[in-house]
């Protein structure tokens, strides 16, 4: 592919020769002659110094002897351009012989269905949707258009699946919310979850998340949001649009996020917590009260960014802070019995 074709598909300016050819797009730790590379950061600027890369997407001219497209966005430019050198693998449409489909479930054009996966009743797949091997869709679910579900996903009753959803191996939708009360005896007692889940439009569900079913109405994933690998999301919580859930992320029952909210890897909130639109909390952060207000947060229980920095600053120091504290408190006391 020549540079002009891959600058007329994502932007940019040119200093530099656009006829080159490029033959893949790579990181800066790992690209060769002939591939695009990208800067989002200047202090890789070393690294960029040293690469053998035949061009680079950077936001602003660089020192450098290889090709330069300038992109208000070279991060986002480079993701488009590893895309259409990389796209997903398409397979064939068709059914296979060994998948078992319920004679009620509907299934719309140019559908893949492998071996082993099993359509329940009333089941409505849309069209160009890919469902791998093992995957498992529970009578009344309805999966949209150009989605992909990899191997083992299992999506349970009366689930709603929107468009463009990308749910990876393992995924779980729509098990029981974790709910129970004690009887007489001291015995648990499962409450019935009645509810269902429903995942909008252009979402990403990694591996071996589970996403439970409302007690009643909706557990509600929605458009945009990305999730990561190991996230637990429990009954009737409602993810707003565009946000981020990092991996061990752990929402209890009924929280609720707005809209580009990002839960930072081993996140914890309580449950009926509302984070605000914007909300951001650092790794290990623990919510367990309302945040309305847009910024970043960390520690547990979460507080501003800038006290936890505080905090995280002063922790190392409390042994010796308590040391120095006993001695004034021993001198105080010799001063005083004097």
């Amino acid at each position: 592919m020549k540079l002009k074709d891959i600058i007329a598909q994502v932007g940019g300016t040119v200093q530099g020769d656009d006829q080159i050819d490029i033959t893949d797009a790579c990181g800066l730790d790992h690209a060769q002659a002939g591939h695009i590379t990208f800067l989002a950061d200047k202090k890789y600027k070393d690294k960029l110094a040293t690469s053998p890369a035949s061009a680079v997407l950077v936001k602003e001219p660089m020192e450098t002897g290889m090709v330069q497209v300038i992109h208000p966005a070279p991060q986002l430019a480079f993701a488009k351009t590893l895309a259409a050198f990389h796209p997903e693998p398409k397979p064939e449409p068709g059914i296979d012989e060994r998948a078992a489909v319920d004679p009620t479930a509907k299934l719309g054009k140019n559908v893949t269905v492998f071996p082993f996966v099993t359509l329940g009743k009333n089941v409505t797949v849309g069209d160009n949707t890919v469902l791998y091997p093992g995957v498992v869709v529970h009578d009344g679910s309805r999966v949209g258009n150009d989605c992909i579900l990899h191997a083992n996903v299992t999506v349970y009753r009366d689930t709603g699946i929107g468009n463009d959803v990308i749910l990876h191996a393992g995924v779980v939708v729509g098990a029981d919310g974790f709910g129970y009360t004690p009887n007489e005896k001291g015995e648990h007692v499962k409450i019935m979850q009645v509810g269902r889940v429903v995942i909008e439009d252009n979402v990403e569900v990694g591996a071996n998340t589970c996403i439970d079913r409302a007690a009643f109405g909706e557990t509600v994933i929605r458009q945009g949001t990305k999730i990561d690998n190991l996230v637990q999301i429990a009954h009737n919580c409602d993810i707003g649009p565009h946000s981020i859930l990092v991996s061990q992320v752990g929402l209890s029952g009924s929280c609720k996020l707005g809209h580009h909210v990002i839960l930072a890897g081993q996140v914890g909130v309580a449950d009926h917590v509302t984070l605000g639109n914007q909300v951001i909390v650092a790794a290990k952060g623990g919510v367990s009260k309302d945040i309305p207000n847009a910024g970043f947060y960390g520690g547990s229980p979460a507080v501003s960014g800038m006290s936890w920095k505080k905090y995280v600053t002063m922790f190392p120091k409390l042994p010796e802070m308590a040391q120095k504290l006993r001695e004034l408190e021993k001198r105080l006391n010799e001063i005083e019995n004097k």
